[in-house]
């Protein structure tokens, strides 16, 4: 299986191109442009291209091909499913399944014609919590007649961020736990009777990643209970954690090499970035690489970053990744005899 994913994101695009994106659209309420911030079109053109090279020697081909053009990998609209999980869910594997899958994802963080890839874990999981503190509403100048929402949910925050630096070993993967929104209360001499938190948990182990999950619900509601607060706790599972099999990254190193010579060829550290390419990974084994973006001259350093308004790919690095797509199949193929 060959996958590239296809979606663009709620930016206004900065670069000065002659085809960069003017269109618009309204996302949560705010007018916004869009833009193929993280280069999944360049993705799709990629993956293309090597759909017409192996398609025109199909006969020669010691095996079949499964192209996956795979929407929504930025996430699905609020209240619907989509992406890796969602075709998973409807059958993608049940008729077809693969014996292994590749996938890539262009970066500025490295220049054209380089590409980077890690054995084992290599890109986190990502969850997100919100927690909801409900206390007691009532005058700020005589607190104890009411229950403080807010002082819990402070405590909340130095609990729960003492999780991965306490609780769990992270010399087996390292972890993080981020709070991204804290909100509650209307004016400065009212208690408020709730808070809102939420936040981002990320991992690179799928055991430490359900005994943070219950940690959370644990330290919330027991801090929370101590105050004479009540938590509710909610984690909505996001991506698993991105795993290049490591038998299959030794096999087919030699493959990348070939393509981009072994001295562009780079081991990456960790990416606390996710990826729904994991869930494939889960179901047979998966290798999953960045192809430089940056071009040639260009500090990747100092470009910007995908996501950013000035994203830009240098289209020669299509080369690079056409060929690796047509590589690891046709090597892949080649060892299976």
């Amino acid at each position: 299986m060959l996958r590239a994913d296809m979606d663009a994101l709620p930016v206004t695009e900065k670069v000065d191109l002659p085809f960069k994106s003017t269109k618009k659209t309204n996302y949560r309420g705010v007018d916004v442009g869009i833009m193929h911030a993280c280069g999944h079109d360049t993705h799709i053109a990629m993956l293309m291209g090597a759909a017409e090279v192996l398609a025109g020697m199909k006969n020669d081909l010691n095996g079949d091909v499964m192209f996956v053009f795979q929407p929504a990998e930025e996430g699905a609209p609020d209240n619907e499913e989509g992406g890796a999980e969602l075709m998973l869910k409807q059958g993608i594997f049940e008729k077809n399944k693969p014996d292994v899958a590749f996938g890539l994802h262009i970066t500025s963080s490295l220049a054209s014609g380089n590409i980077g890839y890690r054995s084992g874990p290599f890109m986190a999981s990502a969850d997100r919590f919100e927690i909801a503190v409900h206390g007691e509403q009532t005058h700020g100048s005589i607190p104890w007649t009411g229950v403080d929402p807010i002082s819990a949910a402070a405590q909340i925050v130095t609990g729960i961020n003492h999780i991965v630096s306490r609780q769990i070993n992270i010399t087996k993967e390292p972890a993080i736990i981020s709070f991204g929104k804290i909100s509650g209360g209307v004016r400065n001499n009212i208690i408020p009777d709730k808070v809102e938190m939420v936040g981002t948990i990320r991992n690179f182990d799928m055991d430490n990643r359900q005994q943070i999950f219950k940690k959370i619900k644990s330290t919330a509601t027991h801090i929370a209970a101590a105050s004479g607060a009540k938590a509710d706790v909610d984690i909505y599972e996001g991506y698993p954690v991105t795993i290049n099999n490591p038998e299959l990254t030794a096999q087919m190193l030699p493959s990348l090499e070939s393509v981009a010579g072994a001295d562009n060829v780079k081991i990456l550290p960790k990416i606390t970035g996710a990826e729904d390419f994991s869930f494939y990974a889960l179901q047979v084994p998966g290798l999953f690489v960045f192809l430089g973006g940056t071009p040639e001259g260009k500090d990747p350093k100092k470009a910007p970053s995908n996501h950013s308004p000035y994203f830009f790919v240098d289209e020669s690095s299509f080369k690079t990744g056409t060929a690796v797509l047509t590589q690891l199949t046709l090597d892949y193929m080649a060892q299976a005899k």
